[in-house]
């Protein structure tokens, strides 16, 4: 009879733990103290511990449940065989506590008869007394039948809270197409499910990055195996990182088009990862993939109206018959407003086969440090014709260069590379591939307007220079000193006659008369260097221009190159020159100009040869 009274004054304090933890906030620990209570006042147990059952293990409840350990954790497998047809046993590698009566372990059971907890307690009188009764299985079964109705509550409201959170996420994810706002709603929901985790995104680089949350770039080269598993086969792994004395836990952000990197939680050594953990963080992994994908595909869609319309823009710009120089600087720009480099360089390939750098290029490229730029994309360019990508430089070299990220385009002309571009950034994997796609579009569109600028160089260099001599034609040095006389305030203007060259004809041979114009061509070339330049009248005769010049200085310049012609000539020959000057205020003509050189040649040439003459304006 006392027997009985005790199993329905157990029943009452069971159902009374029941009633007290079921519907609070908090019951995960408060139930097993009320529990621990009951023990002690029916048992005499002052020692008991707790072990939940998840994943084939027993993992010891403490008094923070969020923070369930692998300390003292429990494998399935090792005592299995010890609750053979029962339900409590003494098993002798768990008495760790050395008590006088040692200890007994009481397996709860769900209504499947799979494992649902374990107590671990003292072995006490009152309770080997009680134990030998009938009652014991009865009491066994209650507190599994609390257990699981506390279970079941406690899963509830913790499901409850996380769906409830994952809803208010993906709630926002469907309002929003903000990529910044959707990685720090997804950091912020991890990190109120698990309050006492460590959180960190690991993005591949070609998401929009702008978010104030933690986060770092996916590398392979530097990734932990296991997140490289994860981000590859799109499976939640977990780690056991001894070097950073934590176990990390992956968990892919994945859409249905791929995977757009890592969810990484790192806890404490001995942690343990519920199967509900994994599956939440699954879920809210999932909702961000989707919404990742959603909204780059947005973004990509404007990006692509904005890159096709950038495309047309150049494309049209280039073709508007603009010099190289203007082209170029046009395109620098285009690049600046869409792809934000920090450095920009165009290199050109010489008729010699070397490389010049186009007067748009930023002033970096003409340093030391600018040029091991240019050397590498060069060296990469001779060995083949693909773009060049590097998200950061420095894996390349045992130094450390400023800027780290770099793209490099050649410019093509049949198949041939004719120069490249080259745009710099300190930040690395700062260019997307995206934008590394749409420059090589863009610089590709160019490279026809480009080549047919060089060419439509070339062809205007041919008109405007004498084909044997390599001087200026006399159309183009009209055009020139007429634009001198516009914008200038004086100048020079000669006109040279080789002496009695028809002699020269007649002796030697026109091919000879040709080789001594081209030697006179030489030696013009190199006086008028900077100052001026020279052109073929006509025949024999020569003209030279130097712009701001004073009378006396086209004196002495006149007077070198008579003196040169003669050393320099073979056979050596002589010339003759009429030289005129213009000032500002004499409000000369070209017309008039060339015909006061014109008269005083013709004095040179009668008073002798080999001499020069000068006319000047004040004369008219």
């Amino acid at each position: 009879m006392i027997k009985d009274t005790i199993l329905e004054q157990l029943k009452s304090r069971i159902l009374d733990i029941w009633s007290e933890n079921a519907f609070t906030q908090d019951s995960s620990f408060n139930w097993f103290e009320d529990l621990k209570t009951v023990l002690l006042e029916f048992f005499n147990i002052e020692i008991a511990n707790y072990y939940i059952f998840d994943t084939d293990t027993f993992l010891q409840l403490k008094g923070n449940h969020s923070l369930i350990k692998k300390l003292n954790a429990i494998r399935w497998k090792e005592i299995e065989a010890f609750f053979y047809e029962k339900s409590f046993a003494s098993i002798p590698f768990l008495q760790k506590n050395h008590l006088i009566n040692g200890e007994v372990s009481i397996l709860l059971r769900d209504l499947e008869e799979q494992p649902l907890g374990l107590l671990i307690m003292e072995s006490t009188e009152k309770w080997e007394e009680f134990s030998c009764t009938a009652e014991v299985n009865d009491f066994i079964n209650i507190i599994s039948k609390l257990v699981q109705m506390l279970k079941k509550t406690i899963f509830l409201t913790h499901q409850e809270h996380q769906y409830r959170n994952l809803f208010n996420v993906t709630k926002m994810f469907h309002s929003t197409l903000d990529i910044g706002q959707i990685l720090e709603g997804t950091l912020n929901a991890v990190q109120d499910a698990f309050p006492n985790f460590h959180s960190i995104l690991i993005l591949s680089n070609d998401q929009e990055r702008k978010t104030s949350v933690p986060y770092k770039l996916f590398d392979y080269t530097s990734e932990r195996p296991a997140t490289i598993e994860a981000y590859v086969s799109g499976e939640i792994t977990t780690e056991l990182a001894a070097d950073l004395g934590v176990r990390l836990l992956n968990v892919p952000i994945k859409g249905k088009q791929g995977i757009y990197g890592i969810m990484q939680m790192s806890t404490p050594f001995d942690y343990l990862f519920s199967v509900r953990q994994k599956e939440f963080a699954s879920l809210l992994a999932s909702a961000t993939g989707n919404a990742l994908e959603n909204a780059k595909l947005y973004v990509q869609s404007h990006r692509l109206v904005a890159d096709l319309q950038l495309i047309n823009e150049t494309s049209h710009k280039l073709n508007m018959n603009l010099s190289l120089e203007d082209m170029l600087l046009f395109l620098r720009n285009q690049l600046i407003k869409s792809f934000h480099p920090e450095q920009i360089c165009f290199v050109l390939l010489g008729e010699e086969e070397e490389y010049q750098i186009s007067s748009v290029s930023s002033e970096f490229f003409h340093t030391i440090d600018g040029q091991l730029y240019i050397h590498h994309v060069a060296n990469h360019f001779l060995k083949m014709k693909e773009p060049l990508f590097i998200a950061d430089f420095n894996r390349l070299a045992d130094i450390k260069y400023e800027y780290r990220s770099l793209v490099a385009i050649p410019l093509k002309e049949q198949n041939q590379i004719t120069g490249f571009s080259i745009v710099l950034h300190r930040e690395p994997y700062f260019f997307s591939f995206d934008s590394f796609k749409l420059m090589q579009s863009l610089i590709q569109h160019s490279s026809l307007a480009i080549s047919n600028s060089t060419l439509r160089n070339k062809l205007q260099e041919m008109v405007n220079r004498d084909h044997l001599t390599n001087l200026y034609a006399r159309k183009y040095l009209d055009k020139f000193v007429e634009t001198s006389m516009e914008n200038e305030d004086r100048g020079i203007f000669i006109l040279l006659d080789i002496d009695n060259f028809k002699q020269v004809n007649d002796s030697h041979g026109h091919q000879v008369g040709d080789d001594i114009l081209k030697q006179i061509a030489s030696i013009i070339q190199k006086r008028t260097d900077g100052i001026g330049i020279g052109a073929r009248w006509g025949g024999e005769e020569l003209a030279i221009y130097f712009s701001q010049m004073t009378i006396s200085q086209g004196i002495e310049e006149s007077n070198q190159i008579i003196a040169q012609i003669p050393k320099y000539t073979n056979p050596s020959v002589t010339v003759s020159m009429g030289v005129s000057v213009w000032e500002k205020e004499n409000n000369l003509s070209f017309h008039d100009l060339f015909h006061c050189a014109d008269i005083a040649l013709y004095e040179a040439k009668n008073n002798g040869k080999n001499q020069l003459s000068i006319y000047e304006a004040s004369h008219l």
